[in-house]
């Protein structure tokens, strides 16, 4: 059970992250609204979404291989009682 926890509580982390980065965003917006253009700023968010999407699919992929691994390895435990009786 305790291999499920950072999966539980993965969710969690993205929508904190997406949060701040969202604020963040909206305040470099209103304060340097006039210095940049607002689809400069559409392009650099769309960027980092895309940028986003990229590393949750490689936090997937690292998580499954993490819980196949994990799989193995109690299964040859399992293996080893069996041969040590």
């Amino acid at each position: 059970s305790t291999a499920n926890a950072p999966e539980d509580d993965a969710p969690n982390r993205y929508s904190r992250t997406e949060r701040t980065t969202y604020s963040r965003y909206s305040r470099d917006a209103n304060s340097s609204g006039s210095s940049l253009p607002s689809n400069t700023l559409e392009k650099r968010i769309e960027e980092l979404e895309r940028e986003l999407a990229k590393e949750r699919q490689e936090n997937a992929r690292l998580m499954k291989m993490t819980q196949d691994k994990e799989e193995l390895i109690g299964k040859l435990k399992e293996e080893i009682d069996l041969l040590n009786r």
